[in-house]
């Protein structure tokens, strides 16, 4: 009788693997440390000499120059021909161009609301300028419930409310006027007081209310940029008087300008956010 044959067990293959573990995209390491230098560009906002541009990317000169060549060949880089330094060329600014276009700030408020909310612990809100003045487009409550008539659509005071008074300060101060003569408060924003809380808010890019419209609630705002510096957007937080840490320099002030400076960030703004 004829031996049977034995084959070796199969040796697994890598299209055999378990696809459920998650994998890293395997990616290009030139590019990726090329990369660096058009980061260090975009983040200065400005024409460097070599070596200074080198040295931010933690690279030597020897090393940046031929990546340097190749995107001046793509028009990623252009090089002054005076001074020799680089800086981000036509290709870069068409990119950045397209970015933005297709880039909502609307959307991307909303994403970041849910985190926002956990983060300060109250309730937390994106309000865009409407037809009839600041629009509350989002609202998420946080851990600490605040029992307000704040929903998708309302529409809040220029003159009482953070969120109003972050579109006062940073809008345009027509359409501002207007929509305080509208709420009964022609030539506020020429009143010391209130042109003072403005300058204020443009100081610090926080906006307070306390006990204003409702007696015992708070409420802090901020602005949200895009890449020409307009305000486009502005993220809230309200919260019981008792116990909503208000002023500029408190924790929800800065997750608030935290998450307004990333949400600015994206939509291309400078590094310091809008005006």
């Amino acid at each position: 009788m004829n031996a049977m044959a034995t084959s070796a067990p199969d040796t697994p293959r890598p299209d055999d693997e378990d696809d459920s573990s998650p994998r890293t995209p395997r990616g290009i390491q030139s590019v990726e440390v090329g990369g660096q230098l058009l980061k260090v560009l975009a983040r200065t906002g400005r024409r460097m000499a070599l070596k200074d541009l080198a040295r931010a990317a933690d690279m030597t000169a020897a090393k940046a120059h031929p990546y340097l060549v190749s995107f001046g060949k793509l028009g990623l880089i252009e090089q002054d021909t005076v001074s020799g330094h680089y800086g981000l060329g036509p290709l870069a600014m068409q990119l950045g161009l397209i970015s933005l276009q297709q880039v909502d700030p609307v959307r991307l408020a909303i994403a970041e609301l849910p985190a926002l909310a956990q983060r300060i612990g109250y309730t937390v809100s994106a309000s865009v300028w409407g037809d009839n003045g600041p629009t509350i487009i989002r609202v998420e409550e946080g851990p600490t419930a605040v029992y307000v008539a704040m929903r998708h659509g309302t529409t809040a005071s220029v003159r009482h409310t953070a969120t109003g008074k972050v579109f006062a300060a940073f809008g345009p101060r027509e359409r501002a006027a207007a929509a305080l003569a509208a709420e009964g408060f022609s030539g506020a924003l020429d009143e010391p007081a209130f042109a003072a809380e403005l300058a204020a808010v443009r100081t610090h890019h926080i906006s307070e209310v306390t006990d204003q419209l409702l007696p015992g609630i708070s409420a802090l705002a901020t602005p949200v940029f895009d890449g020409f510096g307009q305000l486009v957007l502005c993220l809230a937080a309200i919260g019981p008087s008792a116990t909503l840490q208000t002023g500029p320099d408190g924790a929800p002030a800065q997750h608030l300008r935290a998450a307004a400076l990333g949400l600015s960030q994206r939509l291309g703004a400078a590094q310091g956010g809008g005006a």
